[in-house]
């Protein structure tokens, strides 16, 4: 089987990111997103995420772009500086194939060498076993359930949180 490259995203891939998150938003739970952003709107979202500094990767199987990961501020507010949010999304065509596993272990990398401490996972369905799975299988653990806040595809959905402390995590004070 060949191994995902995993790679800084660039423009040439907003159409396939959209492609891969368009399915999700449609017809999956790990968003709560009800409609499909268009390809300026993708752009749009991967420039400010890039501006800010945060990782956006992307993952290649034989040159095509199969899944895409990001970190992202956890919340605004100044005390929250050191925690990133991230998201990961494969093609349904390349579950199974490592690529999630690929882009994830990226993203901590890539989020540890910026000095963040610590990464949340907010995994949208408590149904959503293989994403519960992939963090918990890279070291995120479980922190907790929010249930129902979200209404998609006819029924109500929990948010499960994750957690993963990043470099020396909360075991000594951050370098400004």
């Amino acid at each position: 089987m060949t191994q995902p490259l995993v790679r800084a995203v660039t423009a040439a891939d907003i159409a396939a990111i959209a492609a891969i998150y368009r399915p999700a938003v449609l017809t999956g739970t790990a968003t709560f997103e009800l409609e499909p952003p268009d390809d300026a709107e993708i752009l749009r979202r991967v420039t400010a995420v890039t501006a800010a500094g945060y990782p956006y990767l992307v993952a290649e199987i034989d040159g095509r772009v199969v899944g895409y990961a990001y970190a992202n501020a956890y919340r605004m507010r100044p005390a929250y500086r050191f925690t990133v949010e991230n998201s990961v999304y494969v093609a349904p065509e390349a579950h199974g194939r490592g690529v999630g596993t690929a882009l994830l272990q990226a993203l901590i990398a890539a989020a540890t060498a910026k000095g963040y401490r610590l990464m949340v996972a907010v995994i949208g369905d408590s149904r959503n076993q293989p994403s519960i799975t992939l963090h918990r299988n890279v070291g995120f653990r479980f922190c907790g359930t929010i249930h129902s806040v979200g209404y998609k595809l006819g029924r109500w959905l929990d948010s499960v949180i994750m957690e993963l402390p990043l470099g020396e995590g909360d075991q000594a004070p951050p370098q400004e």
